[in-house]
Order: C-alpha cells, then sequence, then structure tokens
C-alpha cells in the first residue's frame, strides 16, 4: 500500500466503485469488488480501523444471545462465517472455548440452555467435536474455582474464535491491495461530486498536507460505521432509518488480579452478559451497551462504565476484589446500529442494512465484525445490480481468499510455527511469549521481522524486536504515526502497555528517523502517544 503512488491514482483515474470508510466493512467490501474484477478505491479519513474495528470485544462469535431474541437468519449466518474466517486465517482467527456457567436466579436456566445451545450449533453447523457440552455444579467449578459454589447450578462450554479486530482488517485491505484496490488513510472525503444530480465522486483532502483533490468514481458506498448518518446529511440523503449509537466499554487487567483459567461468558443481575478473557498477561472485561450521543470522534470510558464492569466481575469473582486501580487499559467503542423506536441499547438488532439515497449514495450499517463478508458481499452485489449488471463479472470469492499470514490447513500448523519461530526467537536472547504474539499477529509474515531483526539486533532484544515490529508497519501496512503501530498494529496500547512505556521514545524515534521528521514534529508525536497512554486509564465523569 505505497500511499503516495496510490495518492496519484486516485487524482487520475476513474474508479467502478469509491468506498468511503477503511474499517472492516469497508475493507470487507473492497476486497470482494477487488476480487469480482472491479476497479476499486478506498479512502479512510484517519488510520484503518481506527473506529468501530479496533474496538470490539475482538471474537469472531455468532451472537449466543441473540438467540434470545429470536434472531435465527443473524445467529445462523455469523454463527457459520466463524469456521470460514478461521480457515482465511487460522493464526488471527483462533479457537477459543468459552465457559458459561449458570445460575438458578441468573439467565436461562440449564435446560433452557442446554437446549439454545444445542439450537445454536445446529445453526451454525458447528463440528460435532466443537458442540456445547453441559457441565455439572462440580465441573464448572473445577473449570472455575472462583465462582461462586453457593450460587452455580451448573455450567456449559461452547465454541467460539478470538480475534485481534484491527490487524484483521488490516490483512483484509492489504489484500485488497495486491488485487489492485487503491486505498489510502488520512485522506478525507469531505465532499461529494455530482453529474446531472447524481453522485460521480468526492472531492478530498490529504490530511498530512491539507491538499486537496478529486476522485471520480461511478459509485460511491458509505462504510463509514458510526460516520454513516454524517455522510448521509452531506449528501442531504438522511431520510427513513437512521443510526442509534451504542457504547461499548472494555477494561484490561493484569491477570494476576482475574486469573480466569479460560473465557468465561456470564450474566450479571441487570440482565446483561459479559466475557472475561484471558491473553497472555492480562484479562479484559466487556462490554457495556449504553446509548450514545456525544462526539463520534472522541469515545472514551467514563469513570460509571468502568466501575459497572468492575462491580460485575466482582459480584460473579468475589475472590477478585478488583478496583479502579487495577485497570491497565481500556477501549471504548460505538456500534453503528439501526435504530428501532422503543428498543433500548442491548435489545436493538445487530442485523446490517443497505440505504441507497436518491444521487446514488449507497450507504450500510448495522451489522457485528463476525459478519464482515456476507455483508460486503451483500453490497457488492447491490452495486453491481446497480450499475455493472452487464459485465460479465466474478461471483464472490472472499470465502476462499486467504489472508495475508494464513496459508495454514489446520491450528495444528499454526502451533507448530510458533514452536519453530520461538526457537529462532530464543537464538537471539528473545524469551516469554513472544512468538506466540507474533504468529497470532502476522502469522507467518512473522518471518520477515525475525530476519529484520537478525540483521539489527543490538544487546536489548526487546527493543529490537519492537522496532522489527514498527519497521513492518511502515515498510507493508501503511503506518505514518507512532499510534497507528502501538495501538493498530500491534493492539500495544491495549494489552502490553509496560513494555510501551518502557520503549515509548525508541519507538517514536524510529518513525522520526524512517519519515525524516523534524525536532518539533517528533516532540507532537511523543506528546500524542502519552497522551494515548494516560486516556486508557483516565475515566471521564
Amino acid at each position: 500500500m505505497n500511499r503516495a503512488a496510490n495518492i496519484e491514482t486516485l487524482r487520475s483515474e476513474t474508479f467502478d466503485i469509491l468506498i468511503i470508510g477503511g474499517g472492516i466493512t469497508g475493507a470487507g467490501i473492497a476486497l470482494d469488488a477487488a476480487a469480482r474484477g472491479l476497479k476499486v478505491a478506498l479512502l479512510e479519513k484517519h488510520d484503518f480501523a481506527s473506529g468501530t474495528s479496533s474496538r470490539s470485544t475482538k471474537l469472531i462469535h455468532g451472537g449466543l444471545r441473540y438467540l434470545k431474541q429470536l434472531e435465527f437468519a443473524l445467529v445462523k449466518e455469523v454463527g457459520s462465517e466463524r469456521a470460514i474466517v478461521h480457515k482465511l486465517a487460522p493464526h488471527l482467527v483462533v479457537p477459543e472455548k468459552m465457559l458459561l456457567p449458570l445460575y438458578e436466579k441468573r439467565g436461562l436456566g440449564y435446560w433452557l440452555t442446554s437446549v439454545g445451545l444445542k439450537i445454536y450449533d445446529w445453526l451454525a453447523g458447528v463440528k460435532t467435536e466443537d458442540q456445547r457440552r453441559m457441565l455439572t455444579r462440580n465441573q464448572t467449578l473445577s473449570y472455575e474455582p472462583a465462582l461462586k459454589p453457593d450460587e452455580v447450578r451448573g455450567g456449559a462450554i461452547y465454541a467460539e474464535y478470538r480475534t485481534d479486530d484491527a490487524r484483521l482488517t488490516i490483512e483484509i485491505l492489504k489484500l485488497a491491495s495486491q488485487k489492485g484496490a487503491c486505498i489510502g488513510n488520512y485522506l478525507k472525503a469531505e465532499g461529494f461530486l455530482y453529474t446531472d444530480t447524481k453522485i460521480s465522486g468526492v472531492s478530498v483532502v490529504n490530511l498530512l498536507d491539507n491538499t486537496k483533490f478529486k476522485v471520480h468514481a461511478r459509485v460511491v458506498v458509505n462504510a463509514t460505521g458510526p460516520w454513516v448518518d454524517e455522510l448521509r446529511v452531506l449528501n442531504e440523503s438522511r431520510k427513513g432509518k437512521q443510526l442509534h449509537l451504542t457504547k461499548g466499554v472494555h477494561l484490561v487487567v493484569p491477570f494476576h488480579r482475574l486469573p480466569v483459567r479460560q473465557a468465561i461468558y456470564f450474566d450479571v443481575p441487570d440482565g446483561r452478559m459479559i466475557f472475561a478473557i484471558p491473553r497472555g498477561r492480562i484479562t479484559y472485561i466487556g462490554t457495556t451497551d449504553t446509548d450514545y450521543t456525544g462526539s463520534i470522534d472522541e469515545v472514551t470510558a467514563t469513570r460509571a462504565d468502568a466501575q459497572y464492569l468492575v462491580n460485575a466481575v466482582n459480584e460473579t469473582f468475589p475472590q477478585a476484589l478488583l478496583t479502579l486501580a487495577d485497570i491497565e487499559s481500556s477501549w471504548a467503542g460505538l456500534r453503528p446500529l439501526i435504530h428501532e423506536e422503543g428498543k433500548s441499547a442491548s435489545e436493538l438488532s445487530r442485523k446490517d442494512e443497505i440505504f441507497e439515497s436518491p444521487t446514488g449514495l449507497i450507504s450500510i450499517a448495522g451489522g457485528k465484525l463476525t459478519g464482515y463478508r456476507k455483508m460486503a458481499e451483500r453490497v457488492v452485489d447491490k452495486v453491481i445490480e446497480i450499475a455493472f449488471d452487464h459485465l460479465d463479472l466474478l461471483d464472490c470469492s472472499t470465502g476462499k481468499l486467504t489472508l495475508p499470514g494464513g496459508g495454514f490447513d489446520t491450528y495444528a500448523q499454526v502451533k507448530q510455527f510458533e514452536v519453530e519461530l520461538a526457537t529462532r526467537l530464543a537464538n537471539l536472547g528473545v524469551r516469554g511469549n513472544e512468538a506466540t504474539n507474533l504468529v497470532h499477529l502476522y502469522g507467518r509474515q512473522a518471518t520477515l521481522i525475525v530476519e529484520h531483526l537478525e540483521r539489527n539486533l543490538t544487546q536489548q532484544p526487546e527493543r529490537d524486536l519492537l522496532l522489527a515490529q514498527a519497521w513492518f508497519a511502515i515498510r507493508y501496512e501503511a503506518a505514518l504515526f507512532p499510534l497507528d503501530f502501538i495501538n493498530r498494529r500491534s493492539g500495544l496500547l491495549f494489552f502490553d502497555l509496560p513494555k510501551i512505556n518502557r520503549w515509548v521514545e525508541p519507538v517514536v524515534d524510529f518513525f522520526a528517523t524512517e519519515f525524516k521528521w523534524t525536532e518539533q514534529q517528533r516532540t507532537d508525536q511523543l506528546k500524542l502517544v502519552l497522551h494515548a497512554l494516560k486516556e486508557v486509564v483516565s475515566f471521564t465523569t
């Protein structure tokens, strides 16, 4: 993704489809359209995956709770998609057994849960060996002794998948680029171009130097997530159904403060369900689901959000005794749902919907991370129906396109590659679980990072490995600023704050050298990183 070259192409050529929005939905549409033979452009006003697509629960899951709302079609689609996305990137979409403790006075109870999970497995087409297994009270407590023994009545183990949402988005964009899509970040669509009352492109500002240019396209797609209605207003087409934004907050605590033995999905007294998911040195907890009317560009966790999750954990794991002081990091994201009169945030459907304006703007809203591929397929089908039905285009093929770093036939091969990488890293003085982290983030691409490390090794291998990852992010993944790397290319802002605190200045210095920044530019970027490190543990009132 050569940004400078792509900008020249954007300026000079006319595209079949121009996608506004570089989150998971826009990325999926770009890949689907490019793979079918359309000429594709994509613009993102911030960094890729900088909105909802880096702030989800980081699960490719079937939406078990949607069975309660009788959304069988949604459960069937996203449930079935889990296995497909896992096959496309087995290193990045990892099997995760989930424990579901059952209580007498919370949730559906033992028998209804058993039936519900059986339906869930059937709808999602889960393999026999991965289908739900019901547990007795004693079995449940042996899986997780920290649960309240006097309240647990049983439990269940069922299958889900864990991922890194931002990396999934970026890998899809990289593959779309390989298929010919012209992609750029920090390019803001600030207005629409019209020919005979129909949209024919957008006016763009390059946020790095404030230069402006125009991009022409036969069809423009608005895939901006929480910003969808803002673009519909710009197009004077926000009529009929509108967005209903809800906020989801997650907290990160050191693993030793909540040492759960596996991922747990548990009911809380107010009727919501919350995940506690161990991930290496931390456990993360979420999510909340509350109506949101604040700034879309600055979404943060409040003290009330954090206290709600802390209380929920302490109610379920009474020995944890978590406090706000235990929180190491956090994130907050928005769900761009379709408004339904009279429904609360948790009751709103997660179904996606496509809107077509009189001027031809195609907007997509709603949906879930897990369903990105089918959402994209529906949008591209719509685009072809509108403008390219006369062409002999390929059918959707994204279910068979291995993502960069993939190429594993089984998850066992992923683990074997991890063992081989660990041996190689140990010879370089890199210890701990770094091989696991690298394989999960990059898959087979981790080899490029280790080769760079071997060429640039000093007496500080932890720092050197981090800088090798930064090099990869700049060279192959269009990272332009330290936060692009620290947050969306590596996940370190959320999952390993101590490491970033140790090496923040070398990372900023590396970017400064690569991009030939002035001392003032370096200072400004360091301030932005330090502000972000503080913000993830500073809860607003």
